[in-house]
């Protein structure tokens, strides 16, 4: 430890003394302090110490690289303050006040989703693989046939088979997957309303309860509910004097989110007001009832009614006289929406333009945003490739993106470090800008990233591509870019992915 005494008391000189630290720890390889006046740190002259390996601010949080060695190193700063060694939740609520309110809110996001990553990892892998399974025509199987019939596009081309359509082994294989995959996606919620809970520290099984009756089987499918909405087929609960849609909400968020953070509020308030003998009898059933008939009477019926008037805005933009402005606009924030689980409903307003136009120009865009989010985590890549720990988060989640499953890449990289988020959006703000003002049209929805050309009609083929070399170059290239000149680095999430960083 000899080597660090200079260093540890320049540092702690250097940073504002204890005047300036309201709390500091460490982690594996870094010493982190929530400082009250984060200009007061001098961070050339820190960096400029023979046993710091750089700085970086995140999520509030000055940060000091040093290595392996960090332990050692902050027993010899702790010979120079005066401050009491704090946890890393510690650090992290008391760094929260040089927050902005965007980056609490996206916190709670991040911490809402981070112990359901390895799973949302897991479920992009498999729908990947399934997409390319039966997703994918080949022209060296063959041409489509149904009942004798040699099946062709819109505009005449042939349709080629599929894996699936030819392999009754990979069929097999296929249909078995959708079982994890659909415990991943559909059953989302129930993941959801347990995290929100466990973030909150309120009973966890009532979350999970919660989350159940959210998708449970007596529901209409939330993946069929356009259909059944307009033909007027909807199951209903009947009262007597009122009727209640017995619709489900299958890989809804906002729904859940809603549900769940309604649930742990009354929980803690009921907490508070009923007596302790009393608790364990009323609190679970005043808390969870309630929660239950809210996110099927008003909070539910709030995300169909967001997720409608979204729709209603992209159909409007597609057919306007401001449809190149809505390209770009559409691609840079298809991203987000696929944060808030609203996405979904583009597959209506995809079938609609393909029966209306034999075509629709709305989903080359969505798979050239998530070539984009791949291509910033491609990047991220990159730049952390050394990083084992890293690695196994990033290469998984660029692979699920290029395949058409964007939750990883955005929940484990972009969204986490802000800045590739940033650079993703723009890049794919200008690819969809390109797609819409040169009519890219696909035949049909198909595999939503790299493999999405496929579907994509002859007369379209090359602007696609155009399109999509800069849904792959721009976001590379402007993490990279990003990254160096320190653009948005400070402006990061604070958490873990509970998974990888058990050991720890």
């Amino acid at each position: 430890m000899a080597n660090f005494q200079e260093d540890a008391k320049k540092l702690h000189e250097l940073i504002g003394g204890d005047e300036n630290i309201q709390a500091v720890t460490h982690c594996a390889t870094r010493m982190r302090f929530a400082l009250k006046d984060p200009a007061r740190a001098a961070v050339k002259e820190i960096e400029a110490l023979p046993s710091v390996k750089g700085t970086f601010t995140q999520a509030g949080q000055f940060q000091v690289i040093i290595g392996n060695k960090v332990a050692d190193f902050y027993q010899e700063f702790a010979k120079h303050t005066q401050i009491q060694a704090s946890s890393k939740e510690d650090v992290k609520t008391a760094a929260e006040s040089n927050q902005v309110w965007w980056q609490k809110l996206m916190t709670f996001l991040a911490e809402v989703f981070a112990p359901i990553i390895p799973a949302i990892i897991v479920g992009g892998l498999i729908l990947g693989f399934r997409n390319i399974l039966e997703g994918v025509g080949f022209q060296g199987l063959g041409q489509k046939v149904v009942d004798g019939v040699l099946q062709t596009n819109a505009d005449g081309t042939p349709i080629w088979n599929t894996i699936t359509d030819v392999s009754q082994f990979w069929s097999g294989v296929n249909a078995f997957l959708w079982l994890p995959a659909e415990a991943i996606f559909h059953f989302l919620p129930v993941g959801i309303t347990w995290s929100v809970t466990r973030k909150m520290g309120t009973t966890q099984i009532l979350g999970i309860i919660l989350g159940i009756t959210l998708v449970s089987g007596q529901l209409l499918n939330a993946y069929e509910a356009a259909d059944a909405i307009s033909q007027g087929t909807v199951p209903q609960w009947d009262f007597g004097f009122f009727k209640l849609d017995m619709i489900g909400y299958q890989a809804q968020v906002l729904p859940a989110m809603f549900a769940g953070i309604t649930l742990a509020w009354l929980e803690k308030f009921w907490r508070k007001h009923i007596p302790e003998y009393l608790s364990m009898i009323l609190v679970p059933f005043l808390a969870l009832l309630p929660a239950v008939i809210l996110a099927h009477t008003i909070l539910g019926p709030v995300g169909w009614w967001i997720g409608d008037w979204i729709a209603k805005g992209v159909t409007w933009g597609l057919t306007g006289p401001l449809k190149a402005i809505f390209g770009f606009l559409f691609g840079a924030l298809y991203a987000p929406l696929v944060i808030t689980g609203l996405h979904h409903m583009t597959n209506a307003i995809d079938a609609q333009l393909i029966a209306s136009n034999g075509g629709t120009v709305l989903w080359p865009m969505i798979a050239l945003s998530n070539i984009a989010q791949g291509s910033a985590v491609l990047a991220y890549w990159w730049m952390t490739r050394q990083n084992e720990e890293e690695n196994q988060i990033t290469v998984p989640s660029y692979i699920s993106a290029y395949l058409g499953v964007t939750e990883p890449a955005m929940f484990g990289v972009t969204l986490k470090y802000v800045f590739p988020f940033i650079a993703a959006m723009t890049g794919s703000g200008i690819a969809g800008l390109i797609s819409t003002m040169t009519g890219v049209t696909a035949n049909s929805i198909g595999v939503g990233g790299l493999p999405g050309f496929l579907v994509i009609q002859q007369p379209s083929m090359l602007w696609f591509i155009i399109a999509m070399l800069v849904a792959i170059v721009v976001p590379f290239g402007l993490t990279l870019l990003f990254k160096k000149i320190n653009f948005l680095t400070d402006a990061g999430l604070d958490f873990d992915l509970p998974f990888f960083n058990q050991n720890k």
